[in-house]
């Protein structure tokens, strides 16, 4: 379910006239309360269809939302390391009817996270712009995401490659299919609430093989060995009004299979509704329905930076077993206001099975912690 702490539909960023980076900011931070309630923003329930692909890889601008986001782990020279980087586009209703080049019709933002495990330290950077000029774009037909100097782009034969140049670390990555894609919920369509509209259209490719090199405060390291997680999904939804945030999980198991559990919490913690998958390393899947996944809180750990308290430990309920996710390194929270908007964790975890033997590694992801996480 990878959705994020993401504004939309932002009414002055539709001007005429081109705009700094920290204008942009300030309309973003502006702009948020009054952009969640705008009547523009109701939605209609998405229709059923068939995903096809290659032509699903790529954008839909017609669409409010959009993020293509991908999180792996990879050793190098006895180090390990996680790592996470995604593109977002949003729609901006307010600017689809004007007629100047410089009207802010679709902006794109994009995040980049390296986490050190032997430094137990979380690297993080971001990137926001209009689409245009150059400057930044999503393609239609095929994943091709560029903003600025970061791209992620696949190749028709199917591996994808990253290249992520950042402040004190930098991704060069290439991801390479070794299962199909994997479509969530009703053959792609998935729910995230209990109103219809609440859907997106989404798919996984889980067990990407990895290759390529980190760049760590000027020191590159030539991957060994990886796997990697990709998230695509589009939607016209908001969060339910009762949902604060969410907590979620995307996990390669070291036998081939891939494990996906989420929940949408309410203020209070409970859960609003929950989802996910099993797909065997054989192929089978199975879709979970709604009320057959339970998160609940193990172990929790404190930001020192936000304040925010976070379950960093989980047992997860879900149909295929009993797991245990644990977090890897306990600090991996991302402040993401200067896009996005948002605080929120993010970071590689460990997943332990009933009988507490670890039997894979993904990424667990924890929103509306550090405050009321808007769409």
């Amino acid at each position: 379910m990878r959705r994020r702490p993401f504004l939309s539909a932002l009414p002055l960023l539709a001007s005429s006239a081109p705009r700094s980076r920290a204008f942009l900011l300030r309309l973003l931070r502006a702009s948020a309360s009054s952009a969640f309630g705008s009547p523009l923003l109701a939605a209609l329930a998405l229709p059923q269809r068939t995903l096809v692909f290659p032509r699903d890889f790529g954008a839909h601008p017609d669409l409010r939302t959009e993020w293509w986001y991908v999180t792996g782990f990879a050793q190098s020279q006895g180090r390990e390391f996680g790592f996470q980087l995604t593109f977002f586009r949003t729609r901006v209703d307010e600017a689809q009817p004007l007629h100047s080049k410089f009207a802010a019709r679709q902006l794109l933002f994009a995040h980049a996270a390296l986490t050190d495990v032997q430094g137990r330290r979380l690297w993080h950077d971001q990137r926001i712009a209009r689409e245009g000029f150059g400057v930044a774009q999503a393609d239609t037909t095929d994943t091709r995401v560029k903003l600025r100097d970061w791209q992620l782009v696949r190749a028709p034969a199917g591996p994808y490659a990253a290249r992520l140049p950042a402040r004190e670390f930098g991704l060069d990555l290439r991801f390479t299919p070794t299962q199909p894609p994997l479509l969530q919920g009703r053959n792609g369509l998935s729910r995230k609430g209990p109103q219809e509209e609440q859907a997106s259209y989404y798919y996984s490719v889980p067990q990407l093989a990895v290759a390529g090199t980190l760049v760590l405060q000027g020191r590159r390291f030539t991957i060994d060995s990886g796997k990697a997680w990709l998230d695509h999904e589009a939607s016209e939804a908001l969060l339910d009004p009762q949902a604060v945030g969410w907590d979620w999980i995307g996990m390669n198991l070291d036998d081939g299979s891939a494990l996906t559990a989420f929940q949408l919490r309410r203020r209070d913690g409970s859960a609003l509704w929950d989802g996910g998958s099993f797909r065997a390393a054989g192929g089978s899947t199975y879709i979970a329905s709604h009320g057959e996944t339970e998160f609940r809180p193990q172990r929790r750990w404190t930001s020192p930076a936000s304040g925010a308290v976070y379950p960093v430990e989980w047992m997860v309920r879900t149909p295929a077993d009993f797991y245990t996710v644990r977090a890897v390194v306990d600090d991996q929270e991302l402040d993401s206001r200067a896009s996005t908007g948002g605080i929120y964790w993010e970071g590689l975890s460990d997943l332990f099975d009933s009988n507490g033997r670890r039997v894979g590694r993904g990424y667990l992801e924890m929103t509306g912690y550090a405050q009321r996480l808007r769409l």
